[in-house]
């Protein structure tokens, strides 16, 4: 499943991530819920690096997890290891390391 836009960028309300199922025969849309992973980037009026945005973690209602972040596929994806690869439906995403770091605590330690 690959992730689109947040919903609430163009909608506005309540955060919300657009899937779509690569693995039917026909494209749909499924909404679902976000919980932020860590701190607000913004928290205290901080400045983030991101030219339209910010690098954020949540967690979806299913327990998987969305990333923002830039996208550095085409950069990096030549360079993987061996055995990791990233497919035609997927993106490598970079965030910074402070915002792992700080969502650390927040992320649930079983499955």
């Amino acid at each position: 499943m690959a992730i689109l836009p947040l919903a609430s960028n163009f909608l506005g309300g309540d955060p919300v991530a657009w899937l779509f199922d690569n693995e039917l025969s026909w494209p749909h849309l499924v909404s679902m819920p976000l919980r932020r992973i860590g701190p607000d980037p913004h928290a205290g009026g901080a400045q983030t690096p991101a030219l339209a945005g910010c690098p954020d973690i949540f967690e979806l209602e299913n327990g998987d997890f969305a990333i923002v972040g830039r996208d550095v596929t085409s950069t990096v994806k030549g360079e993987l290891p061996p055995g990791a690869t990233c497919g035609p439906d997927e993106r490598i995403i970079s965030i910074p390391r402070k915002t792992l770091i700080s969502a650390k605590r927040h992320i649930p330690e079983n499955l």
